[in-house]
């Protein structure tokens, strides 16, 4: 973002952050505590990301406070897998999102039958659900539910938007949801007319 904010051929005040499972730990991260990001696409992020920390489902603090992922995570925060536990935590995931307002926070996931339980995408859906009162508090527009959808259902009317499709740990399948998503907030420049064409297409 530091580069982009000096490329005269980039808008600065449009670029997105995207990232799957880790990379949507961080792209949650990102937009949370970097306001010059206008859009994030978060995929399977789970714990440590947009997943709920107070929920004994999928991957738990304890996991990511192991011996193969503590290294992501602040040293303050390893405390919370012993001696004290999830349950002590101060703050959880919906304020991470919360974070994020009132710029638009897409939460992607895959299916359980196909990804696993692993990634929560319950638990991802409630965060977000939780999300909520800060978007409207700000004039945004929140999930409109707190039921969690059916599979392959878009939620995607508000600021905050969630869909779970039936593959596996990819975003792949939800890029084009969320582009249309994105569609509302980012435009292009003007395209310059061919001939025979009405200039100023986007």
């Amino acid at each position: 973002m530091d580069y982009f904010e000096t490329d005269p051929a980039v808008d600065a005040k449009q670029v997105g952050i995207e990232g799957l499972s880790r990379y949507g730990k961080a792209a949650i991260v990102t937009m949370a505590y970097d306001p010059r990001f206008a859009i994030a696409f978060v995929g399977s992020s789970g714990e440590g990301g947009a997943k709920l920390h107070r929920r004994n489902w999928g991957e738990l603090v304890e996991n990511i406070a192991s011996s193969g992922e503590y290294h992501w995570m602040g040293g303050n925060f390893l405390k919370y897998a012993g001696p004290l536990t999830w349950d002590d935590l101060p703050v959880d995931a919906h304020e991470l999102i919360s974070l994020c307002a009132p710029r638009p926070v897409f939460i992607s996931c895959g299916s359980q039958r196909v990804e696993g339980g692993w990634v929560d995408a319950r638990g991802m859906f409630l965060a977000t659900v939780a999300a909520g009162p800060v978007y409207t508090l700000l004039g945004k527009k929140d999930l409109g539910t707190s039921e969690f959808p059916p599979l392959e259902t878009a939620l995607v009317e508000g600021d905050l938007a969630f869909r779970q499709h039936s593959g596996g740990h990819t975003t792949g399948p939800n890029w084009p949801t969320f582009l249309a998503f994105a569609g509302r907030y980012l435009k292009g420049p003007p395209v310059a007319a061919a001939p025979g064409e009405t200039a100023d297409r986007q």
